[in-house]
């Protein structure tokens, strides 16, 4: 590692809400040497997004620095005019948004976007560009640069907005979520090009993520967030092997097991809200090592290693160790059990173009359904014509022995209600002028009519998403990405909901409430027989909920079967080949016993 001057460096950062105040973050100081790629983790709401931002010189609307210093390459962020800022963005800091689709231009071409940061001969530019693209394993040529941002799938986008952060080679490099559209094979390629250029160009960076599993294997330091601040930072292997914070240790427990060893632990209760923290220690509250003396005063940072730094009065104590299990014991299938959800001979395409050919499927009551594959195999649109939003198939889709019709317009009111789906990108899922309230009780009152219990109704949606009540009155601008994403789950539910099609639920959320959120999905699977369709590139997390799993490569199923089977012996190679590129995070020996 450079032992050179930092490439970034934040002291005592402070940003604050506006009208109320309230610090969104503070008491904030980091820095990240040239080639040193800074991981940054936490719940939704720790304020990760806030400080990526604060980065690049920006504060989200009704939010500003009220303290602190930014530094990159040795430019004051705060002395620059609006023009300077200007030029500093893309060249000498670079950021990489979590939705690509919102943040790449519908109206240009790939190949202009590409360009906008470059200067020089067209020729020049050009190869640039092209090699950029080759770095990120997306196609380099004429006929994919011609194309439109809506004529790319998710992990396309993805791959287009980081080839973009990288296209100048910049000084400092900003991720916020880059890979939770991608698929974990090219998402490991991803990595390894992150990984190749920081160290190639001396370029310093932070990633910022809610998967502790990706952090672990591309970091060489790490940052965790917690209410605003830092609670630990260190080394990679010191924090993950030695962490200090409780904090820490509940976010590595809640870390999905490849080979469902040990469950997954959540976080019991919400993290504060900037406007109601509580006097001292802000995880107190939700902390099981908490006495009267953390409500007092907050912690300050004490330094317990090299570089290793952490704020508790606790950091001596160790948690209660977690029980491993056996993850050969699931319940055996019912005998003569019948499919809910049967397809038969599905052919599905757009226009002349042919996307799934020759499914067959069944999902039985209570249990989960997975699919699998990169992106572009087909996943989505088999969902999509699942929930009647795509009808353009040949074939049959029945709910319970009755045939579907291909469009959700031509379906029942009950049948409707009876399959939800929840979208991948909740940037574009939610209408932002309406409340979260709003947003929640629209497929209630379309699928019954008014209802007199509307405030029970949201509250108890919330509630088994793992939102605050005063969310209900919140607008989706006021949300963090994962808090948008856990209104679109509450809103799915509030149907009671027989089918959930989950369409990448988990990529925009942190780990605790992840493992909330499954325990949430077993629970309504056991108490109201609750079928999931569940599409995802964590094939760590299938390991923890589903009971059958379905791989598809370019539009066919390559290997179907039960999850402990699969999982232990696959028979495909490109089954193999998902397997191997998925990341395994090892719990420290000293969080678990056999």
């Amino acid at each position: 590692m450079s032992t050179a001057a930092p490439t970034l460096e934040v002291q005592d950062l402070k940003i604050i809400g506006i009208p109320s105040m309230a610090a969104i973050v503070e008491e904030l100081s980091v820095e990240v040497r040239p080639g040193e790629i800074l991981g940054v983790v936490g719940e939704s709401g720790s304020g990760k997004t806030t400080l990526g931002l604060a980065l690049l010189n920006y504060c989200k609307e009704g939010t500003r620095l009220d303290g602190g210093k930014v530094s990159v390459a040795g430019q004051q962020l705060a002395g620059l005019n609006w023009r300077q800022v200007r030029q500093l963005r893309g060249r000498t800091v670079a950021y990489i948004p979590q939705s690509p689709a919102s943040a790449l231009n519908p109206a240009l071409r790939i190949s202009t976007q590409l360009k906008e940061c470059l200067s020089g001969p067209p020729a020049q530019v050009l190869d640039r560009v092209r090699q950029v693209l080759r770095e990120v394993a997306l196609p380099d040529d004429d006929a994919f640069l011609a194309r439109y941002p809506h004529q790319l799938s998710g992990g396309q986008q993805q791959r287009v907005a980081i080839a973009m952060a990288f296209t100048a080679r910049p000084a400092l490099i900003v991720m916020d979520e880059p890979t939770t559209g991608l698929d974990v094979s090219t998402q490991a390629h991803v990595l390894a090009t992150v990984r190749s250029l920081c160290r190639t160009y001396d370029c310093a960076a932070v990633y910022i993520s809610h998967d502790m599993a990706v952090v672990a294997e591309l970091a060489d330091r790490i940052a965790v967030m917690y209410s605003g601040r830092i609670v630990e930072i260190g080394g990679t292997a010191d924090v993950l092997s030695n962490s200090r914070h409780p904090y820490t240790r509940r976010l590595l427990l809640a870390v999905p097991d490849l080979q469902a060893k040990r469950p997954m632990i959540g976080i019991p209760g919400h993290a504060p809200s900037p406007l109601a923290r509580p006097q001292g220690c802000a995880f107190a509250p939700r902390c099981p090592l908490a006495d009267a003396g953390c409500g007092k005063d907050a912690p300050a940072a004490t330094e317990v290693g090299p570089r290793h730094t952490v704020r508790c009065f606790k950091s001596e104590q160790t948690l209660p160790p977690v029980q491993l299990r056996n993850p050969s014991i699931r319940s055996a299938p019912a005998a003569g059990r019948k499919p809910v959800i049967e397809i038969q001979g599905l052919n599905a395409g757009y226009g002349n173009t042919t996307v799934l050919e020759g499914i067959n499927l069944q999902a039985y009551a209570g249990e989960c359904l997975a699919l699998l594959g990169e992106s572009g195999s087909g996943k989505t649109t088999l969902s999509r014509c699942i929930a009647g939003l795509h009808h353009d198939y040949t074939g049959s889709i029945s709910l319970d022995g009755s045939t579907l019709a291909p469009s959700s317009f031509k379906r029942t009111k009950d049948q409707r209600r009876r399959v939800q789906y929840i979208f991948q990108n909740p940037y574009e899922s939610l209408n932002p002028r309406r409340t979260v309230e709003e947003l929640i009780l629209q497929p209630v009152i379309a699928v019954r009519g008014k209802v007199s219990n509307a405030r029970e109704i949201v509250a108890t949606a919330l509630e088994r998403a793992s939102l605050r009540p005063d969310h209900a009155t919140r607008y989706p601008d006021q949300l963090s990405g994962g808090e948008r994403q856990r209104v679109a789950i509450a809103r799915s539910l509030a149907t009671e909901p027989e089918i959930l099609i989950c369409d990448e639920i988990t990529s925009a959320l942190d780990v605790s409430v992840q493992s909330t959120l499954v325990d949430l999905l077993r629970g309504l699977q056991a108490e109201m027989g609750l079928t999931l369709v569940f599409i995802t590139h964590n094939i760590a997390l299938v390991r923890n909920i589903a009971q059958q799993v379905a791989v598809l490569e370019r539009g066919r199923i390559v290997e179907f079967g039960e999850v402990e089977r699969m999982f232990a012996n696959p028979q495909h190679h490109y089954t193999q080949s998902l397997l191997t590129a998925t990341p395994n995070f090892q719990l420290p020996d000293r969080l678990s016993t056999p």
